[in-house]
């Protein structure tokens, strides 16, 4: 999964009109304000909120969150297309911003995510806890809250690239 930050206003204000203009374009990594996060999105997102795909508002919009785009259409992009409206990118950054990682780490359990299907949990479960929770993970959750609090503070709307 890769974030992508746009103003709001760029595309006209059509999301999918700003999707498949962006993500259409090859290099559109190279061309953007983004944060690449990997094999960590469903790591992140059950630490976040507890479960592997849902879990509260505003936390699980943090990286399941949002309106797929590409609900019929990914052919055309190579991947899928979530997009977070800034009025939800706010709350999700506040969230971030008053959660500190350790008052999440302690759902770090591989063997457990790994029987709930989190991607990349049966890997995990063969790693010391200090490589996986404490590098990877928190480095990755330290990344997204500071791209939130970038997008919030400018207005921003997120979009969630995977593939």
């Amino acid at each position: 999964m890769t974030y992508l930050r746009l103003p709001e206003a760029e595309g006209g204000g059509d999301p999918g009109a700003v999707a498949r203009s962006v993500f259409a374009n090859r290099g559109w990594r190279d061309q953007y304000a983004v944060l690449p996060i990997a094999g960590t999105w469903q790591g992140l997102h059950y630490l976040i909120t507890g479960d592997p795909w849902e879990g509260p508002h505003p936390a699980a919009d943090v990286v399941c969150g949002g309106r797929l785009l590409t609900e019929n259409g990914a052919e055309e992009l190579g991947m899928d297309v979530i997009y977070l409206a800034p009025q939800r990118v706010k709350p999700a950054a506040d969230h971030l911003a008053a959660t500190d990682f350790r008052q999440i780490a302690g759902r770090y359990d591989p063997r457990r995510m790994a029987e709930l299907g989190v991607q990349g949990a049966d890997e995990w479960a063969r790693k010391p806890v200090e490589a996986v929770r404490d590098r990877d993970l928190r480095a990755a959750y330290v990344n997204l809250v500071g791209f939130f609090k970038a997008a919030a503070n400018e207005g921003q709307a997120i979009y969630k690239a995977m593939g």
